[in-house]
């Protein structure tokens, strides 16, 4: 007679794992990686490996030393966190800069919640938005895209940045836009200044597509922000087209596919259920609209995406998942 074996659930296993899905997120910020070094240089990968060197060791020492429980960097999180963080600061930012902005990513915004699977708030974006208060000046000198191989960088505004100075002054987006050489097809393929993870639209839509097939992601949170951010912006832009960008512009500019498509869409800090994540993408949408028409910050994805990271527990109070097995 066979014993009877009883063990706690989950009595459903999956062969996926928090490493194998980092490591998917990995794969698919690749193309962005390789584009952003492309445009910018190898100084774009130094200050990466700054970010990510700087991310895997303080979780290291905090899960070893402070919280006295075996090492958590094997599971990748922390390699996410210093890439996404490097992608959404200038590459021309000096590296120590570089260090404070991981060290608030991975010591205050990860770690002191208990680490993965326990944190409010996207570490990347608490980073990042840490540092544009600290260093407003190192972290609005943008420079446009040389090359490999290029020349000393131009320092210019971004195409967000030069929009929004140029309405202070009284023209038009339209007067702005010819003025700078804006085309969408440069927005696409290679933005004309920005950080590194806006250099390529392109590259970051294809390794949000590669999370879809590896089903990593669902697709309702980015799309219900491209969806807001579309339909909020052409509301304005039909209004007064003078004053406020059109629909594509926003899509394609600033930090938004990026936002959209790699940190909105993180497990811990978005809703569990699909309708609390249409709802959490409407907000952030919406809310990056607003802080772009009529905000001090030319950008406010991640002004947007921290805003409603703290409405998550009441979105999964309100919106709840289908129970497994119930019709």
């Amino acid at each position: 007679m066979s014993k009877l074996l009883v063990s706690p659930s989950p009595h459903i296993h999956s062969k996926d794992s928090t490493r194998s899905l980092m490591a998917d997120v990995l794969i698919a910020l690749a193309p962005a990686v390789v584009a952003s070094v492309v445009f910018y240089g190898w100084r774009e990968l130094l200050l990466m490996g700054v970010s990510v060197a700087t991310c895997v060791l303080l979780e290291y020492l905090i899960t070893r030393f402070l919280m006295k429980k075996p090492s958590t960097v094997g599971d990748l999180s922390a390699v996410i966190t210093g890439v996404l963080l490097a992608l959404n600061v200038p590459y021309t930012l000096p590296w120590w800069i570089m260090v404070i902005g991981a060290v608030v990513a991975i010591g205050v915004a990860k770690m002191t919640f208990g680490g993965i699977g326990q944190n409010v708030f996207n570490p990347a974006i608490v980073g990042r938005v840490f540092l544009l208060v600290s260093y407003p000046s190192q972290m609005t000198t943008w420079s446009a895209p040389q090359g490999l191989f290029g020349a000393d960088a131009i320092t210019g505004a971004t195409p967000l940045g030069a929009i929004k100075e140029g309405l202070l002054k009284g023209s038009s987006v339209q007067d702005i836009m010819a003025a700078g050489g804006y085309d969408y097809s440069s927005m696409l393929f290679a933005n004309l200044g920005g950080s590194a993870g806006e250099v390529c639209a392109l590259a970051l839509l294809a390794g949000f597509v590669y999370l879809l097939c590896r089903r990593v992601v669902k697709p309702w949170i980015t799309l219900s922000i491209f969806a807001t951010v579309a339909l909020t912006s052409l509301i304005f832009w039909g209004i007064n087209p003078a004053r406020f960008t059109d629909p594509l512009f926003n899509l394609l500019t600033g930090g938004l596919i990026l936002g959209a498509c790699f940190m909105a869409t993180d497990y811990v800090t978005s809703p569990m259920s699909n309708w609390g994540g249409v709802v959490f993408g409407v907000g952030i949408g919406f809310l990056t609209v607003m802080i772009r028409y009529f905000g001090s910050y030319p950008e406010g994805v991640s002004f947007a995406i921290l805003i409603m990271n703290s409405v998550v527990p009441l979105l999964n109070r309100w919106f709840k998942q289908k129970k497994f097995g119930r019709a």
